[in-house]
């Protein structure tokens, strides 16, 4: 029987290999049973931030020594974790959530795989699902499409690249950066609709929704925190090659908001609640 934490009560270590193991992405109480097993049964715990796991750990009272493995790491380090899984568990973390979705790891998997180790992986929050599960936005199909680009031109270019995709789309997105990529939605698609899904599993979770205007407008009033979930709905089918703008100033002239909303979208096919958000804003030109 191997043995790890020699100051602690004996623990039988798991079988050589790689596991990535999902952590809470904000309430510590949403690990599994299985991730705790596996990240105290295993030599060493590749993390991206000692500081952030250690937290985890020292609520579990877990011993297992730590690692640093970001998405700076070397080569080199990346050859000691496979060499290191080659005989005994080494586990793969990120600060929060899944590994590999918008987190470093995928070198060292693919590498693993490639050597012939064992690769587990264990299951267990991952925020991108948890704001599509909260939107209300069409499961049926997404799209995960990570971190928007930073620059506007490659942001743009990445979503004229998205924009006929009939799913809903799914970016990571941080606080300060929000307001800039809901503006650059809104030029864009106006009229999709778009769930903005921030603090998940936390005492002060929210989940947004509206059109990218309206957001962006809302978010520049009150300046957000943290990492967030950024969720664009699919594009309607038309009904209608008009202008949905035009169809709603028409309407505004001999309307209100809420029933030119609703006249726009029976001719449209666009979601009401979209439409009318559109019609606050046209009204307040």
């Amino acid at each position: 029987m191997s043995t790890h934490n020699p100051e602690s009560a004996v623990i039988e270590l798991l079988d050589p290999g790689l596991y990535i193991v999902a952590t809470p992405i904000g309430n510590l109480g949403d690990v599994t049973m299985r991730a705790l097993d596996v990240l105290r049964r295993s030599a060493i715990i590749a993390c991206e931030d000692t500081r952030v796991t250690g937290k985890l750990l020292k609520a579990y009272a877990i011993k297992t020594r730590m690692q640093r493995y970001d998405d700076h790491a070397s080569a080199e380090v990346r050859a000691r974790l496979i060499e290191t899984a080659r005989r005994e568990p080494v586990a793969l973390v990120s600060d929060a959530g899944t590994p590999l979705v918008s987190d470093p790891g995928y070198r060292l998997v693919r590498e693993a795989r490639e050597e012939n180790i064992e690769v587990t992986s264990i299951p267990g929050a991952c925020a991108a699902i948890a704001g599509l599960t909260l939107s209300g936005l069409p499961n049926d199909r997404f799209l995960f499409a990570g971190f928007l680009p930073v620059k506007e031109k490659a942001r743009s270019d990445v979503l004229a690249e998205l924009a006929d995709i009939n799913a809903t789309l799914i970016f990571y997105e941080t606080g300060p950066r929000l307001e800039r990529s809901l503006r650059a939605i809104a030029e864009v698609w106006p009229t999709r609709e778009v769930a903005v899904a921030r603090e998940l599993t936390k005492l002060h979770e929210e989940c947004r929704s509206a059109s990218p205007a309206v957001l962006a407008e809302h978010y520049s009033a009150h300046p957000p925190k943290g990492e967030i979930v950024l969720l664009v709905g699919p594009p309607q089918e038309a009904h209608s090659d008009a202008d949905p703008d035009t169809l709603l100033r028409e309407a505004l002239e001999t309307m209100s908001v809420s029933k030119a909303a609703g006249k726009v979208a029976k001719v449209t096919g666009i979601d009401r609640q979209v439409l009318y958000s559109r019609a606050v804003e046209l009204r307040g030109e």
